[in-house]
């Protein structure tokens, strides 16, 4: 679930103090200390009052500083907040590694939608050529939960089983595609590089070029499936498409 994902229980406000910056450069975790404060210029966010927050903290990694999570039967976000457009930084990169995948995780069944990481990228868009559906979606969560749902996200994942590549149709809201980074135990226990070029998963997933990038959060989560996982999270960048 995403930062303005449409879930069973809808996502709270995030903290006011998510800043905007239009720099390329998101803030690198390997800038934090060792503890339980997040890296500068990262927070919190919580999906809703009633589930308990995934942990997070940073630890050293081969001397590193690296962003871990750990879930039990939890559900949170931490994020940053942009005001960027991508169109000459559309390719992102960053490492993940897990511990294992979560059990039972099925991206596409909401009972089972659970992920031992994700990095999720949230953009902006025009929402009035949207249907009717999704704008009473957008007016619902504005409602509920006191923020207005996101144009269109992409949202990356370690997959508990479906193949790299593969595209899913997130089983909330049809405004979020789940896009398989990495997956299975194969690589478990090992750093995983993974760059991905946004603009063209995005036109791939919603048939247009996107709009500007208005947040990059990480999650790791296991609210729907009642188990455990651990992920570690390393800096995250955006740069050129390669020629």
């Amino acid at each position: 679930m995403a930062l303005g994902a449409v879930a069973q229980t809808p996502p709270a406000q995030p903290p006011a103090a998510l800043a905007a910056v239009t720099a390329a450069a998101l803030p690198p975790f390997s800038a934090g200390a060792p503890g339980r404060a997040l890296p500068p210029g990262w927070v919190t966010v919580p999906i809703n009052e009633r589930k308990t927050p995934t942990r997070y903290d940073v630890v050293l990694d081969a001397g590193t500083p690296v962003l871990h999570a750990v879930a039990d039967s939890s559900a949170s976000l931490v994020g940053h907040e942009l005001a960027m457009d991508i169109a000459a930084t559309p390719v992102a990169h960053w490492r993940w590694k897990v511990a294992g995948v979560v059990p039972g995780g099925d991206n596409t069944t909401r009972d089972h939608e659970d992920a031992a990481a994700r990095v999720i990228f949230e953009f902006d868009g025009d929402r009035s050529r949207l249907p009717i559906g999704d704008q009473a979606a957008f007016r619902l969560s504005k409602i509920v939960s006191g923020r207005v749902l996101a144009y269109a996200t992409l949202m990356y994942v370690w997959s508990s089983n479906a193949p790299v590549d593969t595209m899913i149709v997130d089983p909330f809201t049809d405004r979020i595609m789940i896009v398989v980074a990495t997956t299975g135990n194969a690589d478990a226990g090992h750093w995983v590089a993974v760059t991905r070029n946004l603009a063209t998963d995005f036109r791939r997933a919603f048939g247009e070029a996107p709009g500007k990038l208005v947040s990059v959060s990480v999650m790791t989560d296991t609210d729907n499936t009642g188990t455990h996982a651990e992920a570690w999270y390393g800096d995250i960048t955006l740069g050129p498409a390669q020629r």
